[in-house]
């Protein structure tokens, strides 16, 4: 099966369900290197989309396009920022198509990630959620199934952050933190990992 609107919609849903019990913890992670909010926008901007009426969309164009608008109303954080972003770019890429094919996904997402640096300014290795997204790209290469594309995520989504954990932060205030901030998770890639394993859950069994 492709992915269509109600497979869309269902994922902003256990998304939405997901960050309501990680908020603090993602707070708490955010507090180590900056304002210690990342779990509360995240909870906003997702509770958010997840009324914005995705999966009732026309298409997969017209999903995407409702969870950005949702996004870039509830918050104008960086991070914010950048997720609206990115479901703006899938909405103009995937213009006039019903589903996405699960093959698609690589290729899509790294047109995602080229505007996510240029938007936000950071550059790969930096530590950020860029890391993590980069990873994922390359992870969904080969896919061609919901299983194989949940597994794929998951696993890349924890390996980047378990490999960026002992690195330093480089981009936003947690840059300033230098050495302090190794051993800790950039709360962004934290995040990612989180939702990541919550929206793929039902497609694929425990990451490996």
């Amino acid at each position: 099966m492709s992915i269509d609107v109600s497979r869309i919609g269902a994922a902003i849903d256990r998304a939405a369900g997901a960050v309501q019990s990680l908020e603090q913890e993602l707070n708490q992670a955010d507090a180590k290197l900056g304002d210690g909010d990342t779990g509360s926008m995240l909870a906003r901007v997702v509770g958010a989309m997840a009324q914005s009426g995705a999966a009732e969309a026309t298409d997969a164009s017209d999903a995407f396009g409702k969870l950005a608008r949702a996004g870039m109303s509830a918050t104008g954080s960086s991070l914010g920022t950048l997720i609206s972003g990115a479901f703006l770019s899938l909405s103009r890429q995937t213009k006039g198509r019903a589903t996405v094919d699960w093959s698609d996904l690589s290729g899509l997402l790294a047109v995602v990630l080229d505007g996510m640096i240029a938007r936000g300014g950071a550059s790969l290795g930096d530590k950020t959620v860029l890391d993590s997204v980069h990873a994922l790209v390359l992870a969904l290469a080969d896919v061609s199934d919901g299983p194989q594309a949940a597994t794929a995520a998951r696993v890349s989504a924890n390996d980047a952050l378990h490999r960026y954990r002992d690195l330093p932060c480089r981009m936003g205030r947690a840059k300033f933190f230098g050495d302090k901030s190794v051993g800790l998770d950039d709360p962004g890639m934290l995040a990612f990992a989180k939702l990541v394993n919550a929206v793929a859950g039902s497609e694929a069994g425990p990451a490996t």
